[in-house]
């Protein structure tokens, strides 16, 4: 299905950045270039070659017979042994197993993707990859062929192992014998593939095949199972009531264990057992995240947010496991809500930091070991899922905006007294989904054959994985000399305000240019591009116009230097199933009848309305706005690229990058737009072509022929650095070696 594209080198860089500004009447009109044109950037320079000051080669040593290259030290500290000494801050990056166009369970990173990025992720200076299930033998070999080209600077590895949650999630029991037999074999499976010790066979949805490279010399931890969902792990402790503490030989639980607790320490108990009887031992975790930390929470408005705790302290290592443990959480800056509550006005170093007083809380709680977050991001999406405090929201960020705050992460998580922090994600993944897109993206199971913009999930990513084998379709910088002739679909040609409109798309946007008349869009006229999916329906009057038009399901507005989409008030899902609740847009049922010219702006729920326990009140719903759009250049060759700029303009033309989850696609590769129910409730219709026309000022000046496009069954896709990563990549590599600590 996708193919797996390479990074363009620097001379393709600069040669398509030449081809796109280029002054060739085939390139399209001779307009004046953009007033924010800027000299070539590579994209690269942010990820240069790095070899550290001292040598990072692990440096095992053999306690009570067993080999360790990492350790726990005392209540706080967890070390990495290396030959310049004890690195006592360990950084990563969590690392996917697909690629655009696959689903997860397809393991669709190739061999050559994998040598990639190892040499990339090294360059930034992390310490260690860390992996959340079994990978497919190719990952191991080139992590090993990796490691022993370059010694002195290698990857070490977090490894995991997937619970199996599909189990877990129907029996709702952890110690069914079904969840225990499947757990034990994977475990030990893991175990043996890390050592290359394995032939697994096929398994749907699980890689298999021959395992014989032995990555164990850079092993620095396991980190056993996953973010365990809260009513499920409730329902399993009462169902198992009782259940006496595992007094295993390396690990054992507590007799105040939770039957969840006690099951954690039996799996790490048997994967302790498989490195001991191979000679080896390492620090050892479980996966922990803020719905079931151990802290209690009165502040959370949310109750399925606080409704049970999993604690590490009812797991302990016994003095025949040297390698110790430590607690691990994914812990991300803006969720749940009870950290912007509880922790308001705590203080790191004298400045407010709610996150910092969260992280705070943990650790004075894990007083018998280190903690280590294991996972954290800041997406760099158009799209947003939640306010966060200190404006580090879950997505809505620029680039460089959202680079700096996981620049601040690492640093607040260090002056924590934690141990570590490792990033999410290395690279985009184009199927993941969040709350408030989720039931927009149908069918389902396509979402990794399109990249929407608004689901932040998908754009975590220190790598932009985008459309194109080897850059996007067009890019637009103001000039409109990327809509070459030759690639691009004229879609009307006439006289009069609206000379042409051309129309291009890829995975992520639909690319427009609209050759006008003068300048409406500043001069006071304005311009509005109705676009209609939905065959018969929706249209009626503009707003702040006395032009109606038919059929229209969004509308683009530009006028006074600014962009703006709205969409019909009958087909927005929140107008449609939540007006007239506190906090949301009045919902009149005669805005609700298509035709109506009631038009809504295109934005995102971010916050459903909640009673807040701390004060009795009731907070209203909150809101991302995407309007108004960003008007800049998409071209990331130039210093003043912006991956969320969505139009841009210069004298008589107008270009548009308009992301198709913006437009009200619910899956664009298979030309599905979404369209309530009689209920509110989401389904799709089959768009066959997408009509637009053009509106200047108060008239109506282009009925274009519309555009058309074949269904697709794969996706080419690129990747780049994001911009802003260099100021990152400095933080991790003042933090490579030991005694280097930020």
């Amino acid at each position: 299905m996708g193919t797996a594209v390479h990074r363009r080198p620097l001379a393709a860089l600069l040669a398509a950045c030449a081809l796109l500004t280029g002054c060739g009447a085939q390139d399209g009109p001779e307009v004046a270039p953009a007033a924010a044109a800027a000299a070539a950037v590579d994209p690269w320079a942010a990820l240069p070659s790095w070899t550290p000051p001292g040598s990072l080669a692990p440096d095992p040593e053999v306690v009570d017979g067993l080999t360790r290259i990492a350790h726990q030290d005392g209540p706080e500290r967890l070390v990495l042994r290396t030959a310049s000494g004890e690195v006592d801050y360990l950084t990563g990056v969590n690392v996917g197993a697909t690629v655009p166009g696959h689903a997860p369970g397809e393991l669709a990173v190739d061999r050559p993707t994998w040598v990639r990025w190892f040499e990339l992720i090294a360059r930034t200076g992390v310490h260690a990859v860390r992996v959340y299930t079994i990978l497919p033998p190719h990952f191991y070999e080139e992590l090993l062929a990796f490691n022993e080209a370059n010694p002195d600077r290698p990857l070490y590895l977090v490894h995991g192992v997937w619970i199996p949650e599909e189990e877990f999630l129907s029996s709702r029991d952890l110690w069914s014998d079904e969840v225990v037999q499947r757990m034990e074999a994977d475990v030990s499976a893991a175990v043996a593939v890390v050592h290359g010790q394995a032939t697994l066979p096929p398994r749907p949805g699980f890689a298999s095949g021959t395992y014989r490279a032995d990555v164990s010399p850079w092993l620095v931890s396991w980190a056993l199972g996953v973010e365990l969902d809260p009513a499920a792990t409730l329902a399993s402790d009462r169902h198992n009531a009782g259940r006496p503490a595992h007094a295993g030989t390396y690990v054992r639980s507590t007799a105040d264990a939770s039957p969840t607790e006690t099951w954690l320490a039996r799996m790490l108990d048997l994967l302790a057992g498989q490195e001991a009887a191979r000679g080896r031992t390492m620090p050892l975790t479980f996966t922990n995240w803020p719905t079931t930390d151990p802290l209690v929470h009165p502040g959370e408005p949310l109750p399925e947010e606080d409704l049970v705790g999993i604690d590490a302290e009812h797991v302990v290592t016994t003095d025949a496991w040297p390698g110790g443990r430590y607690a691990s959480f994914h812990a991300y800056p803006y969720y749940p809500d009870f950290q912007r509550y509880e922790y308001a006005t705590f203080e790191l170093d004298g400045e407010v930091d709610p996150y910092a007083g969260y992280l705070a809380a943990l650790r004075e709680h894990h007083a018998s070991q280190p903690v280590v977050v294991l996972e954290t991001g800041v997406p760099s999406s158009i799209g947003s899922a939640h306010a966060g405090p200190l404006g580090r929201d879950q997505g809505g960020h620029t680039e460089p905006e959202a680079m700096a705050h996981l620049t601040d992460l690492v640093d607040v998580v260090d002056r924590s007294g934690w141990s570590g922090t490792f990033l999410f994600a290395w690279a985009d993944e184009w199927f993941k989904h969040t709350w408030n897109t989720a039931d927009r993206e149908l069918p389902a199971d396509r979402r990794a054959m399109w990249h929407n913009a608004l689901t932040n999930e998908s754009y975590f990513g220190l790598l932009a994985v985008e459309p194109g084998a080897d850059g996007r379709v067009v890019t637009i910088d103001g000039t409109g000399r990327a809509f070459a002739p030759t690639t691009t679909q004229a879609i009307h040609e006439g006289t009069g305000p609206v000379a042409e409109v051309r129309a291009i798309h890829d995975a992520e946007r639909l690319y427009l240019r609209v050759l006008l008349e003068g300048s409406p869009w500043e001069d006071g006229r304005g311009v509005t591009i109705a676009f209609d999916a939905v065959p018969g329906e929706g249209g009626g009057p503009l707003p702040s116009t006395s032009t109606t038009v038919a059929d229209a399901d969004v509308l683009l507005t530009l006028a006074d230097g600014e962009a703006r989409l709205l969409a019909r008030a009958s087909l927005d899902l929140d107008t449609r199933r939540l007006g007239g609740l506190a906090g949301y847009p009045p919902a009149d049922p005669a805005d609700l009848r298509p035709g109506s010219g009631a038009w809504v702006p295109v934005r995102q729920l971010v916050n459903r309305p909640m009673h807040l326990p701390a004060t009795g009140a009731r907070a209203p719903a909150e809101w991302h706005e995407v309007n108004p759009l960003v008007r800049g250049t998409t071209d990331p060759t130039a210093t003043a690229f912006d991956a969320h700029a969505t139009w841009h303009a210069g004298p008589g033309v107008v270009e548009l990058a308009l992301p198709w989850g913006m437009l009200g696609f619910a899956d664009p590769s298979s030309r599905q737009f979404l369209v309530p129910d009689a209920d509110g409730e989401p389904t799709t219709g089959t768009v066959e072509r997408l009509g637009m026309q053009v509106v200047v000022g108060d008239e109506p000046a282009a009925v274009t022929a519309g555009y058309a496009w074949e269904s697709w069954q794969s996706v080419d896709w690129h990747e780049r650095p994001r911009r802003g990563l260099d100021q990152l990549v400095d933080a991790l590599r003042e933090r490579a070696l030991p005694d280097a600590r930020g």
